[in-house]
């Protein structure tokens, strides 16, 4: 069974955003400290919510059809980002 060069270069793409969105949300903080992975995990799903939010506004910049709909849902999906990250800190 061959792979095709182009499944091997989408799979790497999204271990690579994995991968630097667990980075980004302090994976190395864990390990230092001997605490719970639970904010790491956290961060990194808000982190992948807010990617799936802005996906949709580019979208909605540059789909031929359905441009209200891509913003309308863009907008509602980076506003829960934002929501979650302010309920991680503990500020809601």
């Amino acid at each position: 069974m061959q792979l095709d060069s182009s499944k091997i270069l989408t799979g790497g793409k999204y271990i690579y955003l994995a991968v630097f969105f667990a980075l980004l949300s302090g994976a190395f903080y864990p390990v230092i400290t001997h605490t719970s992975w639970d904010n790491v995990i956290i961060g990194t799903l808000i982190l992948f919510v807010g990617l799936a939010g802005t996906v949709s506004l580019y979208k909605a910049g540059t789909a031929e059809k359905h441009k209200k709909p891509y913003l309308i849902i863009g907008l509602a999906i980076t506003a829960l980002a934002l929501f979650l990250v302010y309920l991680a800190i503990g500020k809601v």
